[in-house]
Formats: C-alpha cells, sequence, structure tokens
C-alpha cells in the first residue's frame, strides 16, 4: 500500500504560517504566492486527514493538534537543513551559501567594514544577511531559517558554540554645549537619569547598557523611546536628553555631522560581547570559526 507523507515545502509553509499568523505574509516570507500557500496547506490537511489551522476572516488559529505538527516540523526542517551542511561542510570551506542574521545594532557599523574584505577574500561565498532584532535571530538559528548569527553577548541564546570578536566598549554621548561640562571620562553614578535616552523594548542593547551602569533606577527613570542608535543620536543633538553608545558605531561614524560629543563610561562591565554563534554540534562549525576569524580581521 502506498503511503504518502508530507513534502518539505508543505512544512515551510506551515511553519511559516505559524511564525507569522497571516496567509499573505507568510506566502511572502516563503517566495510564493498566497494561492500556492493556501493550496499546499489544504493538500497537507487532506493527505493526514486532520484540521491543523481554522480560518476565519479575522484570525489564524491552529489547532492543539496544528501546533504539535508545527514542533515536528521545525524539527524536520532542522535535521534538513544540517544534512545539506553536512554535504556542504565537505567542499571547500567557506564557499556556496550562507545565512547570516545580524542584530541592528551591529549591522549597519560593523557590516560596511568587513563584507569588502570577505567578498574579496572569499569570492565564492554567498553570504545572505538578515537584519532582526536578538529575539528573532535566535529563534531564526534555532528553527533552520539562519545558520549563525552575529549578535551581542550576554544574551539567552540556547544550545549553541560561539567565537567572540570584540568586547564593544560604551561610551556616554550629550550635547557638545551641555552645561553640566561632563569629566573626560563618566562614572555611571554621575548619570542623570532623568536624562537618559535609550532604545525601546526588544534591543538587547539596552539591557548592556543599563548592567553597565548597574544603577537599577535608571531601568526605571530611563526613557526608552529610540527605535534606532540613529534616532537616538538625532534626540541627543536636539538638546532632548543622553545617550549611551557603543564604539563601535563611534568608530563609524554615527556622530559625523552633529554637536554630540561622546566620552567613555568607566565601570567593570562597561562593554558588551561581539559574537559570531552558531547551533551546537553543527557540521559546518569549522567554517563558522573561519568567518569569525575573518570577521576579527576585519
Amino acid at each position: 500500500m502506498t503511503v504518502y507523507q508530507p513534502t518539505l515545502k508543505q512544512l515551510q509553509y506551515l511553519v511559516s504560517l505559524h511564525e507569522h499568523g497571516h496567509f499573505g505574509r507568510a506566502a511572502e516570507a516563503c517566495f510564493v504566492s498566497q494561492s500556492t500557500l493556501s493550496a499546499g496547506l489544504r493538500d497537507l490537511e487532506t493527505l493526514l486527514g486532520v484540521t491543523l489551522v481554522e480560518r476565519t476572516k479575522r484570525a489564524v488559529r491552529f489547532t492543539p493538534l496544528g501546533n504539535a505538527v508545527v514542533e515536528k516540523a521545525h524539527r524536520i526542517l532542522r535535521e534538513t537543513e544540517e544534512l545539506s551542511d553536512l554535504v556542504q561542510s565537505s567542499g571547500k570551506p567557506l564557499s556556496g551559501e550562507m545565512r547570516m542574521s545580524v542584530i541592528p545594532t551591529i549591522a549597519p557599523f560593523l557590516l560596511p567594514r568587513m563584507l569588502p574584505r570577505l567578498r574579496r577574500e572569499r569570492p565564492n561565498l554567498k553570504l545572505f544577511l538578515r537584519e532582526e532584532p536578538s529575539q528573532q535571530a535566535i529563534e531564526s538559528l534555532h528553527h533552520g531559517r539562519a545558520d549563525c548569527v552575529l549578535l551581542a553577548l550576554p544574551y539567552a541564546t540556547g544550545e549553541v558554540e560561539k567565537e567572540t570578536i570584540e568586547l564593544d566598549a560604551f561610551f556616554v554621548a550629550f550635547p557638545r554645549d551641555d552645561p553640566r561640562d561632563p569629566p573626560p571620562e563618566i562614572s555611571p553614578d554621575i548619570i542623570d537619569e532623568n536624562r537618559l535616552l535609550l532604545l525601546e523594548d526588544g534591543h538587547c542593547l539596552k539591557d548592556h547598557a543599563l548592567a553597565a551602569c548597574n544603577r537599577p533606577e535608571l531601568r526605571a527613570s530611563a526613557t526608552m523611546i529610540g527605535t534606532s542608535l540613529h534616532t537616538l543620536v538625532q534626540m541627543v543633538d536636539n538638546g532632548l536628553g543622553l545617550t549611551m553608545l557603543p564604539e563601535m558605531a563611534l568608530d563609524a561614524g554615527i556622530l559625523n555631522g552633529t554637536n554630540v560629543v561622546a566620552r567613555p563610561l568607566v565601570s567593570p562591565n562597561a562593554n558588551r560581547e561581539i559574537a559570531l554563534v552558531w547551533r551546537k554540534n553543527s557540521p559546518r562549525a569549522e567554517e563558522f570559526r573561519m568567518l569569525a576569524d575573518e570577521l576579527r580581521a576585519g
């Protein structure tokens, strides 16, 4: 008797719909039309003889069995990726396709410095980059959508291996004509919590900056409003307060054309660890270590 099995494409459609909660966005993420994705999911449900997704005009709801199938689909797709990785790792290192997620407080500052050299040194490497916050990046890694992640630690990453790229020091940025005339080095105790501007929730740099200060009251009093470091700099330039910036952003010229100056924060933990992480026991681990070497050299 012939037994028909779900296809990988059908499982990808199911996982994408679960992730995005919307047929149109799920189809876009899979690079297919909405009708193709819908038809693929209907075929999957017919094949299994069960309802996985409850469709209404207002929402997409997964049945309890649907959620269980999604979890299993994640594992199947991840193991499929690992099979491809195993084959690819047997060839020339740092060649072919590699998908790397990068967090927004690193991507615009480190990548322009690193990518030109990487293209020269590794012309056979097709590096596909995706910018996303830390939580989504780690989810992409463990669900097989990313091969490695460039992010800042400490952060809850789950079971991964890592290579440290560099330690990125924190600086306090304020208007050039600030009447308080801050000293050449800033200690956390002189930071005015009522003037401190930080990134909104979802950006790990906010937590790293607060941890560097080791002042719990800052979390309660600081204004968490910025959507990007560039936005925070513009707010400081307009006299709305002060903020904390990583050294790599300063090196990349984020203060160019502004009347904002920055001075180093002096505390035991006044930095964040920039690291490349990948799934534990990945067959491409040696490639990722080589990529980390390239990033450090850049």
